[in-house]
């Protein structure tokens, strides 16, 4: 895992708020997509959809017994999501919503409001709706 300064944030935070190719949250700016995990907030390299892989997700498998919820924000539109990864989360007892990232983050920052067992893999947009 990375240190903090380098694209990870020690604590899970709500977004405060997210476009212009990034997310703000805990008083802080990244640009970049974003996990955020009960492990905190990392910097998650995928820009598009089609490299989400089990190897881009390895921090959410290793977080897997604090997950009960993964939302997958697939960035401004809802393009698809593999199914062979969402049966690997499945096995790992992981639930999976995968839509664009402006509802990820909303429903993100409801369950950890709510005190759920949430985690959240947002694609970075330029445009917030």
């Amino acid at each position: 895992m990375a240190e903090p300064g380098q694209g990870y944030y020690p604590n899970q935070a709500p977004i405060d708020a997210y476009g212009n190719g990034g997310f703000r949250f805990a008083g802080m700016s990244h640009k970049g997509s974003l996990l955020c995990l009960p492990t905190g907030m990392h910097r998650w390299e995928v820009v598009d959809p089609a490299e989400i892989t089990i190897d881009s997700l390895k921090p959410v498998f290793e977080a897997a017994a604090d997950i009960d919820v993964l939302l997958v924000g697939l960035g401004k539109d809802i393009d698809g999501f593999d199914s062979s990864i969402r049966e690997a989360l499945r096995a790992e007892r992981i639930i999976v919503e995968a839509i664009a990232t402006g509802g990820a983050v909303r429903t993100y920052n409801i369950l950890l409001g709510e005190g759920r067992a949430v985690g959240a893999a947002l694609i970075a947009v330029d445009v917030a709706r």
